[in-house]
């Protein structure tokens, strides 16, 4: 997945600059799962400064999922559903590069209900390309189509993708703290 990157910061003097554009260092196309792809275009770290060094914070994030305050801007393109129906479909293969690929996320995946996870994060989700649903914990499913928004709360969910073409999101991840009252 080729996801363009332009970063604009301030030169020395305080004016406006495009300290790079290139591609997300950290982009993938899935093999074993074909047309699954993700980039994960930047993090923050909890308290972010300004103004910015220059150094890219993406090629060494531990996790997709970010810590408590700090944040992860993934692009995510989801394949048709039939893919993982397919007879060729090793699940097995699709999980173990997911675990190098999406580390945070692939441990948060359900191995009896493929797809579902939920992870300790604020999330913004914005559906770019397609059409994709989310499903609940209870089975209830949302449709969603380009220029729907999904604010989710550290909730239980899934993403399928019931049409017979790629859907897109973008997502931003925000790490949340457990509430304990």
């Amino acid at each position: 997945m080729k996801v363009r990157r332009v970063v604009i910061a301030t030169d020395p003097s305080g004016r406006s600059m495009v300290s790079s554009d290139d591609a997300s260092p950290r982009a993938h196309d899935f093999v074993n799962t074909p047309g699954f792809g993700q980039a994960l275009v930047w993090t923050t770290p909890p308290r972010p400064t300004l103004p910015f060094d220059g150094a890219d914070p993406t090629p060494s994030a531990p996790s997709l999922v970010p810590d408590p305050g700090a944040t992860s801007f993934i692009v995510l393109t989801f394949p048709p559903d039939a893919v993982y129906a397919d007879s060729g479909f090793n699940g097995a293969a699709a999980a173990a590069e997911a675990a190098e690929h999406s580390p945070g996320i692939a441990e948060a995946l359900e191995p009896d209900n493929p797809g579902m996870h939920a992870t300790r994060t604020v999330d913004y989700n914005v559906v770019l390309d397609g059409e994709v649903w989310i499903e609940l914990s209870d089975g209830a499913e949302v449709r969603l189509v380009a220029g729907d928004v999904v604010v989710q709360h550290g909730a239980r969910h899934a993403w399928r993708n019931k049409s017979d073409r790629p859907a897109t999101i973008a997502a931003i991840l925000i790490g949340a703290q457990k509430y304990a009252p």
